[in-house]
């Protein structure tokens, strides 16, 4: 598998990203990822989504850890500054499950509070189901576990199309685009970071057409498995939603029914677009103390 590895001057002195990196290894290809707070209190678990990176959660991660929990934000393998293997085929759904289980596993976690977006629920929500004693909640922003069982949005097959073909694949503008707020040009410039060339971005074109679009997808079964555990998962279940993502839009309210863990829980719906960690960084970030602050 050929990867490239940005290199680390694009990571200098980007706003508002203080963080000390972290790197372990996954079959030859190096992850980053963030790792704030005590080294010895529960961890909380975020996962970024499409097309960003652990910078998406970047003024989250002191609100967290400031009440006390142990903050791991990683990239995604071909996101940030993890390493990108070069091929939009080196990408599958299943692999990149197997990179987080390598990295869950990597790191001894447990008692895992699960933050995720985007493609961070795709992941997480499977991560979880499968490792179902190694975490103790679930918070989902903008997030859902697709079986393909169900019509996607028209909004999510343009966006599949533009990935795929479009020659012009801007990241920094893309997430912009998926705000409510308008972001700087030094934001912007921080999420281009990863990606200064087209080889870089073989990861981020990938993602739209690794979500479960028939009920023959290749992910199907496995997720099908998945909700059938969320389905009997009493734990804290919390969503997150925002109120203008045009891509999840109701997904927090079908969560709600389906999964036993979200009945009685604060859930609370957010300002902003699909970028919600973006638009209301510490809403969110506070819903989590919160959430955690009532568990043993």
């Amino acid at each position: 598998m050929d990867f490239v590895r940005t290199p680390e001057k694009r990571f200098e002195r980007l706003l508002d990203y203080p963080f000390d990196p972290h790197y372990l290894d996954l079959n030859g290809l190096r992850m980053h990822y963030v790792d704030e707070g005590p080294a010895d209190a529960k961890p909380i678990l975020m996962l970024h989504g499409e097309p960003s990176w652990s910078y998406l959660y970047r003024h989250m991660i002191p609100v967290c850890a400031a009440a006390g929990h142990r903050v791991l934000a990683p990239d995604l393998i071909g996101f940030g500054k993890s390493d990108k293997p070069t091929a939009i085929d080196d990408y599958s759904y299943q692999q990149h499950m197997d990179w987080m289980q390598g990295f869950i596993d990597q790191l001894e976690l447990t008692e895992i509070t699960l933050v995720c977006q985007d493609w961070g629920s795709l992941l997480g929500l499977r991560l979880a189901a499968e490792n179902p004693d190694r975490f103790r909640a679930i918070v989902v922003g903008n997030g859902m576990l697709p079986t393909g069982d169900q019509k996607a949005p028209p909004a999510f097959k343009i966006w599949k199309n533009f990935a795929l073909h479009s020659p012009w694949f801007p990241i920094g503008r893309i997430i912009n685009a998926g705000s409510f707020r308008k972001l700087g040009p030094d934001e912007i410039r921080a999420y281009d970071a990863p990606f200064p060339g087209k080889k870089y971005k073989a990861g981020a074109r990938a993602f739209p057409r690794l979500v479960p679009m028939t009920p023959d997808d290749p992910a199907t079964e496995a997720n099908r498995a998945a909700w059938a555990v969320l389905e009997q998962w009493d734990k804290p279940f919390l969503t997150t939603f925002s109120n203008g993502d045009p891509i999840t839009r109701g997904g927090d309210a079908y969560m709600q029914k389906r999964i036993p863990g979200a009945q009685g829980q604060p859930h609370v719906t957010l300002k902003g677009g699909h970028f919600l960690q973006e638009d209301s960084p510490v809403p969110f970030a506070r819903a989590i103390n919160e959430l955690l602050a009532r568990l043993p």
